[in-house]
């Protein structure tokens, strides 16, 4: 690790490849694991105002998870998440014909109809940031859905920080 100011940042953001790969993986961090995505209490309050945009794309049992929890929970670790349906789809993904996993919040903002772009935890993955202290840690995260996504950026030569040079600029400014 080293630090950046208040951040300490693994050296794996550095040093490993990283690119994600949708035509093999089709978008399926939103839709695997067994919590929601880390989310803000500013964001929270985002996603609030821009609910009855989404509400109507959103899977009937994605409406009733909002309906019954709301828009987040606290996971066992006491971090605010994602709603989930199913134990493991985020409220706000959808699957197209083709199978491939999307954001309705990502879409909105593509779309122009919004300005919130998505949960920075999302836009940031496979990069998760913890607090350590006083300081921020940011740490790769390597999970088994994402292994093409590792051949990918290894076959191209990209490192994870130039993979993801947007969320982090969003995050930690240039």
């Amino acid at each position: 690790m080293f630090i950046i100011g208040d951040t300490l940042v693994s050296l794996d953001v550095l040093e490993k490849e990283f690119c994600c790969n949708l035509d093999v993986c089709k978008g399926c961090c939103c839709v695997e694991g067994d919590a929601g995505a880390p989310v803000s209490e500013d964001e929270c309050a985002e996603i609030e105002k821009i609910l009855p945009l989404l509400l109507p794309e959103m899977t009937k049992e994605a409406r009733q998870v909002v309906e019954k929890q709301g828009i987040s929970y606290l996971d066992p670790s006491g971090e605010r998440v994602t709603s989930i349906v199913n134990d493991k789809d985020c409220v706000f993904a959808r699957t197209d014909k083709n199978g491939w996993c999307y954001c309705l919040i990502e879409k909105a903002y593509n779309a122009g109809k919004i300005d919130f772009k998505k949960p920075i935890s999302c836009h940031l993955y496979p990069v998760r940031l913890t607090q350590v202290g006083d300081k921020v840690g940011v740490e790769y995260h390597r999970w088994d859905i994402c292994h093409c996504a590792r051949v990918l950026g290894k076959k191209n030569h990209i490192k994870l920080y130039e993979f993801l040079k947007e969320p982090l600029v969003r995050r930690f400014g240039q």
